[in-house]
């Protein structure tokens, strides 16, 4: 048994016999059905709790979040206290929970395709913007030449931050996707650039004697050695870049990208549509945590060595 989970499961019931027993001070729609999905999901926890670690890896991970599905669940209740019940906040500018599940169950195919949208755009940047900092990186951290020529350009035209290259960029593209890839792949590729230089250069220098004792080439001593031991400075900056081409992947749909949740968001706001720009930002808040944990498991994939894990 697990006594968070089953406290968490009884504090849904309690948020759906809130939202049942309570009147609202408008009508609200989908109050039925909000309060049937409350009611599953504290069957659902409320099962899993009692079950336990008996179920393997689902009882696991509903052990470690246990305290967490409870604090979701007064946080659900709050909400509906304050907005819906009360009036504390006022609508529109607050949206109900009733609200929120109308815009997910009917305006899902548009928030969908924006979605799928913003995915796309910001793979291709944050993939152009990746490999041009990862390339550059390497030849600073390598040539004294190339950190000669490299390192001003660097220090006084990276730290700018991307949005500001908007309007050139609109001019210079033939196409606004074109230029949100562009300024997507240069925010992403600064961070990328200076922390690869920097695991680069930190490298200790018995490694590569070490190496050419044993006869081995350049190419060897960059492939097998350099860029081995600055993987974990790499994934530093490949974490940097993610979180700041995400904001300029915002910026730029909102100005000139007829797609995309920053579209949907700035489209929502027109319309005064709260509950839609709220739902917007959670789809946003999803994506990035989705692929910020991506890149982590990418990282401990290609970084297991670090683990130093002793298996007998």
């Amino acid at each position: 048994m697990q006594p968070a989970v089953v406290l968490s499961g009884l504090l849904w019931f309690a948020a759906a016999a809130l939202l049942a027993l309570w009147p609202d001070l408008t009508f609200q729609p989908l109050g039925r059905e909000l309060m049937g999905l409350w009611l599953g999901t504290g069957a659902l926890l409320l099962l899993l709790g009692l079950a336990g670690d008996r179920i393997g890896r689902v009882g696991r991970w509903t052990r470690a979040r246990g305290p967490w599905l409870a604090a979701i669940a007064l946080f659900a209740a709050l909400w509906t206290v304050v907005t819906a019940k009360t009036g504390w906040l006022p609508q529109p500018f607050f949206p109900t929970p009733q609200a929120m599940l109308e815009v997910f169950l009917y305006d899902w195919p548009k928030i969908l395709h924006s979605a799928s949208f913003s995915v796309w755009l910001l793979a291709k940047g944050f993939f152009f913007g990746a490999i041009a900092g990862f390339a550059i990186g390497i030849a600073m951290g390598w040539s004294r030449k190339v950190s000669y020529w490299a390192t001003p350009l660097l220090r006084y035209i990276g730290p700018l931050p991307a949005t500001a290259w908007l309007p050139l960029a609109f001019f210079i593209f033939p196409t606004s996707g074109s230029a949100s890839v562009f300024l997507i792949a240069f925010s992403t590729a600064f961070p990328v650039a200076v922390l690869t230089w920097s695991g680069v250069a930190a490298v200790n220098r018995d490694y590569y004697e070490i190496a050419r004792t044993l006869g081995a080439s350049p190419r060897f001593l960059i492939l097998k050695v350099a860029i081995p031991a600055a993987l974990p400075h790499v994934f530093v900056g490949l974490f940097m870049g993610l979180s700041t081409s995400f904001a300029v992947l915002v910026v730029a749909e909102m100005l000139g990208v007829e797609a995309g949740l920053g579209w949907y968001l700035q489209w929502a706001q027109g319309w005064a549509a709260y509950a839609n720009m709220y739902g917007a930002l959670f789809v946003m808040a999803a994506m990035c945590s989705g692929l910020i944990t991506l890149l982590f498991r990418i990282r401990d994939r290609v970084l297991v060595w670090q683990k130093g894990v002793v298996r007998w």
